[in-house]
């Protein structure tokens, strides 16, 4: 048994997530916490329910995503760790923000850890979460699967009947598309999706309805 919390932080309102099991470690994912309050209640939720965070993770290294995991590495000493293939971006974190909000990011993102693949797994508690390599919104972008618990953290690819904007540098619509037909929509239907952005749907809603995904054979 798992417990999500969703908090909804930045001017871009993108969520991040607090994974954690019954053994109170947690991985926290997507931390883009821009004001202090935002800050505050991450770290307030961690400590209320007495965490212990053991990875700190992002689907993609776009500056909504990672901003705030210097808080994180200030409070529990955990590094960030994404894919190397978005390593431009990561070190481009003070100019997207000052290109998308007009001004500098309040702190600097987590110092780069152990680089995520796809294939790779990462341990918490007594789970762990599955890495899928989904590039195209950008070139490392990644999900994260908790088969046991039927749930995808799909950061900025896929979205309630939507998919990730791919007109950003290095975005690819073709990349994208392959690689949510061929690694995402392959899941079971009744899989719970939990995107970077906006409301959860499920992979059969995404299987039936997606307009930028169809058309996908049903089975």
């Amino acid at each position: 048994m798992i417990d999500i919390a969703r908090f909804i932080v930045n001017p871009l309102q993108e969520n991040c997530y607090v994974v954690s099991d019954q053994t109170r470690e947690a991985v926290i994912v997507d931390n883009g916490a821009f004001y202090p309050e935002e800050v505050d209640a991450v770290i307030g939720y961690i400590e209320k329910n007495k965490l212990k965070p053991v990875a700190l993770l992002a689907t993609h290294a776009h500056f909504d995503h990672i901003m705030g995991s210097g808080s994180i590495y200030r409070k529990y000493g955990l590094s960030l760790r994404f894919s190397p293939d978005d390593d431009r971006l990561y070190r481009d974190c003070a100019q997207q923000t000052e290109m998308f909000l007009g001004m500098r990011p309040p702190f600097q993102p987590a110092p780069p850890g152990l680089p995520l693949r796809h294939g790779d797994s990462v341990g918490f508690g007594t789970h762990s979460i599955s890495v899928i390599a989904t590039p195209g919104h950008s070139p490392g972008g990644l999900c994260f699967y908790l088969e046991d618990e039927q749930t995808l953290l799909s950061g900025d690819s896929l979205f309630h009947h939507s998919i990730g904007r791919t007109d950003l540098p290095d975005g690819s619509s073709r990349d994208l598309i392959t690689s949510l037909q061929s690694r995402i929509l392959v899941l079971p239907p009744q899989v719970k999706v939990l995107p970077g952005h906006g409301e959860e749907t499920s992979i059969g809603e995404e299987q039936a309805h997606n307009p930028y995904l169809q058309p996908y054979p049903l089975k």
